[in-house]
Formats: C-alpha cells, structure tokens, sequence
C-alpha cells in the first residue's frame, strides 16, 4: 500500500468531491498545487473564500449575484412580459451567451426528480406562480432535455396555464439527456426562437 501525506489525502478527497473530477483528476491536481509557489495557493485559496462570501442569490429570480436584485431584474432593458425558466444560474449563463433573450430569468435550483428526493417544495416552484401572476404575458421554459426535465415541464405548465399565462417550453434542438450549459450558442439560440405553446 502506497502512503502519502494525510494532507495531500485530505486534499485529494476535497477535489474528488467536485462534480466531474474523479480520483484521479483530483490527485492530479492536488500534486499540481504542491508544486505551485505558495503565493499562488495562498491567492487561490484566498479567491475561493471571496467568492463564498460575495456571491448570493437574487432574491427576485435566484440567479447568482453579489448584488440583489442581480444586474438582470434590475435592468430596465429587459422586457418584463416573458421570464424564461431554466434549473440552474450556469443555464442562465448559457443562454445570455445568445444574445437572442431580452427578458427576466428564474432559476428553479434543480428539477422535479422523485428519486434523488426533489420534490416541489425544494424547488422556487412557489416564488415562480407569485411572480407569473403580475404582469407576466409567457414564461418560457427551458429546461433540460430529460427526463426530470421533461417532469418538471409536465408539473409547471399545469400549475401556470390557470394563470391566464402563455406557457412555451424552448424547441427540441437539443440533445436528449444533455444539459444547457453544454450547447453551443447557435443550437440553444435556435431552440430559443423555436419555442412552442405547450
């Protein structure tokens, strides 16, 4: 058996922890901060803590911020009428690389999946409805093409048409299974203007 310092163990497991780093991209670099000048470290570790202390959550749409409301529902530029729906802040940040949506985001923080525990009460479900009701002429779903995604769909779209609200989902231009963050802007662009009534 191979010992190595319980440090290095310790950071190792840390980075394991990450989503899409297994073991043995966490030890690759967990050994490649060992070899970094200690400033380097000092200043990245410093970043993390910054981050973790500046960044929040909008309290109108629960995107990521370090102001509240965050700079998008604060904008006046952005057409109020349509609020497009999306999982997670890194899919608003997919979509705003489009430059094609001008409205307002809500982030869900996750979707409707009955076997990982997700329910709707862990969801922004109910802080949705209240903002669907005021002024809000489509919500625009755009949510991740699988199957927790397609449910979520199912479950918001029954909620919001007794609202009176035109409810459209983005087009299918994006692969089954796949998430937002990772289609390039001219597929997510053409999902967006192809959107259908639901």
């Amino acid at each position: 058996m191979l010992h190595t310092s319980e440090a290095l163990q310790q950071l190792i497991e840390e980075f394991s922890q990450l989503p899409g780093i297994g073991r043995k991209s966490a030890q690759r670099l967990a050994l490649h901060l060992l070899k970094q000048p200690r400033e380097d470290v000092v200043r990245m570790a410093r970043t993390l803590v910054n981050m973790k202390d500046r960044i929040r959550y909008c309290s109108v749409c629960w995107n990521i911020t370090e102001e509240d409301p965050c700079a998008v529902c604060a904008s006046p530029k952005r057409d109020r009428s349509m609020i497009c729906v999306v999982e997670e802040p890194n899919d608003v940040i997919a979509v705003e690389k489009t430059n094609d949506f001008k409205g307002l985001y809500h982030v869900l923080g996750g979707a409707l999946s009955p076997l990982d525990g997700v329910g709707p009460e862990d969801l922004k479900v109910r802080e949705l409805l209240g903002r669907s009701a005021n002024d809000v002429a489509e919500v625009i779903l755009a949510l991740n093409p699988n199957v927790e995604g397609e449910a979520t769909t199912i479950y918001l779209t029954k909620l919001l048409k007794p609202l009176g609200v035109k409810v459209t989902r983005i087009a299918r231009g994006l692969p089954v299974g796949g998430d937002l963050e990772f289609a390039d802007e001219a597929t997510l662009s053409r999902a967006l203007e192809g959107r259908v009534v639901l």
